[in-house]
This record gives structure tokens, C-alpha cells and sequence, in this order.
């Protein structure tokens, strides 16, 4: 079994910028295959946006969608890992906070994004959330 982040973390996370439109998100994430991307500007990490977050704050809101960018979805209070923090702190962490995934932060910089499904995969391979997660995306 996997002790650290890094051993378990999506490296290299897509990251866009507080601008980047809500649009160009989802069409990022529908053609990556991914469920969330960070949000930084320059090397400063502000964010994290998931579909969920573009479901839930910015569809479901009155107005154009069009009207809406990155800096209006995310989740600005970031909880972080480091890719050398054990997987016992990056569950312990989602289980205190509530959250899904967790950006993993090296230096004061983003390498990663280690989710419930990461960790599912890696502690309980019998699982139904294993079997999602280890599954090919929906398109």
C-alpha cells in the first residue's frame, strides 16, 4: 500500500486563471476527462473549481453562464496537502473538512490534486468508489 500523496495524487493538475470562462472550464474538463481543475494566478493557487461547483454556482444561478468565470465557481478556502504527507492526513483531512479532493501543494506551488477516489483505489480496491474511480470517464 501507497504511504504518501505523491504515490497515489494526479500530478501536473490543470490550472487556469481567475478569468478563464466557465465555459471553457467545462469544455476543458469534458475533454480532459477530468472533475476539476485549479484555479491560480501566476504561481499564487486561489482555487478550486469541480463539476459540481459549476452545477451548483453557476447553472443553477440566474443570468447568462457566459457572464460567469473561473474567480465566480471556485472554492477559495483551500484545504492543502503536501505530496509527502501520508494518506492517513489527506483522509483525515477530507473526513474533518468535508471535501472530495484536496489540491497537493509543493513549495508553495500546485504538483497535484489527490482525490476521494485516489484514495479509495488505493485502501479499498473491492470497493464500489474504487470501481468508479478506476473506471474510464463518461464523455
Amino acid at each position: 500500500m501507497a504511504r504518501k500523496v505523491r504515490e497515489v495524487m494526479t500530478a501536473a493538475p490543470v490550472t487556469m486563471s481567475p478569468q478563464t470562462s466557465v465555459a471553457e472550464i467545462a469544455r476543458v474538463m469534458r475533454d480532459e476527462g477530468i472533475g476539476a481543475v485549479l484555479v491560480a494566478e501566476g504561481d499564487e493557487l486561489r482555487g478550486l473549481i469541480t463539476d459540481r461547483d459549476l452545477a451548483v454556482r453557476i447553472v443553477a444561478r440566474e443570468g447568462n453562464i457566459a457572464d460567469y468565470s473561473a474567480a465566480d465557481a471556485c472554492s477559495g478556502e483551500l484545504i492543502t496537502v503536501s505530496p509527502d504527507d501520508g494518506l492517513d492526513r489527506a483522509v483525515s483531512l477530507m473526513r474533518e473538512y468535508a471535501v472530495r479532493r484536496l489540491p497537493v501543494v509543493e513549495d508553495g506551488l500546485p504538483v497535484g490534486i489527490v482525490s476521494l477516489g485516489d484514495l479509495a483505489v488505493e485502501r479499498d480496491t473491492d470497493s464500489v468508489l474504487a470501481d468508479i474511480s478506476a473506471a474510464d470517464p463518461n464523455q
